[in-house]
C-alpha cells in the first residue's frame, strides 16, 4: 500500500446506542473498539467522528425514515434520551482535539458538514472506522468514492450487528471496488501512516 497522505480517520458512529446494552446493540463492537481507540490515539488531531443522531419523536421524519422510526420508536431521543446518542467513553476522551460531525442518515456526508470540511483542510484520503459495516459504513464509504477520496477501510475496526452482513460486506468491497477501497488491518496502519 501506497504512503497515507493528507488524511484523517474517519471514525463512524461508534455510539453508546450502539455498544453493549444499547438499543441497537452491536456485539463486535467491544471486539473492535481496542482497535479503533489506538488508531484515535494516534492521531487525535485527524480524528473526525460521526453520531447518527435520532429524531427526537416519529413526528420529525418523513418518508421511509417515519415507517423506519416507528417500528424503532424505542431509538428516538425522546425515548432514549440524549446520552445514548454520545461516544462511547472510551472514545469521547479524545474530543477535542478529534472533531465531532452529527448527521440524520446512514451517510455521514448526507446534511452534514463533512465534505465541506474535508475540503478546507485538503483531505483527499479518509482511513475508515466504525459501525455498521453493512449500514452506515456502507453508506459513508460510497458517498466518499463517489466525491473521489481515497478510501482505506480498517478491516479488524469495522463491527456489525450482522456477522453474514459484515462479512459480505468484506467481501463486496475486496472483489468489487478494489480500485477505489483498500483494506488494511490496524496493526499495519502506522507503517503507511506516518503523521
Amino acid at each position: 500500500m501506497e504512503l497515507i497522505e493528507n488524511a484523517v480517520h474517519l471514525c463512524v458512529d461508534m455510539q453508546r446506542i450502539f455498544a453493549s446494552g444499547g438499543v441497537w446493540e452491536t456485539p463486535r463492537m467491544k471486539r473492535v473498539l481496542p482497535a479503533i481507540v489506538g488508531i484515535t490515539a494516534q492521531h487525535p488531531e485527524r480524528t473526525i467522528f460521526t453520531r447518527f443522531m435520532t429524531p427526537y419523536s416519529t413526528g420529525q421524519t418523513w418518508g421511509r425514515w417515519k415507517l423506519y422510526f416507528e417500528r424503532w420508536k424505542m431509538a428516538t431521543r425522546q425515548s432514549i434520551g440524549g446520552m445514548q446518542l454520545d461516544l462511547v467513553p472510551e472514545l469521547a476522551r479524545f474530543a477535542p482535539p478529534a472533531i465531532i460531525i452529527d448527521k440524520p442518515a446512514y451517510s455521514a456526508f448526507f446534511r452534514s458538514p463533512l465534505a465541506t470540511l474535508l475540503q478546507e483542510k485538503g483531505v483527499g484520503t479518509v482511513v475508515v472506522t466504525g459501525a455498521e459495516t453493512d449500514v452506515c459504513v456502507l453508506s459513508t464509504v460510497l458517498d466518499a468514492v463517489d466525491i473521489g477520496l481515497r478510501v482505506i477501510l480498517v478491516d479488524d475496526a469495522l463491527c456489525s450487528s450482522s456477522d453474514e452482513g459484515h462479512d459480505a460486506l468484506m467481501t463486496m468491497y475486496r472483489m468489487r471496488f478494489h480500485d477505489q477501497i483498500e483494506l488494511i488491518k490496524a496493526a499495519e496502519l502506522p507503517e503507511v501512516w506516518k503523521h
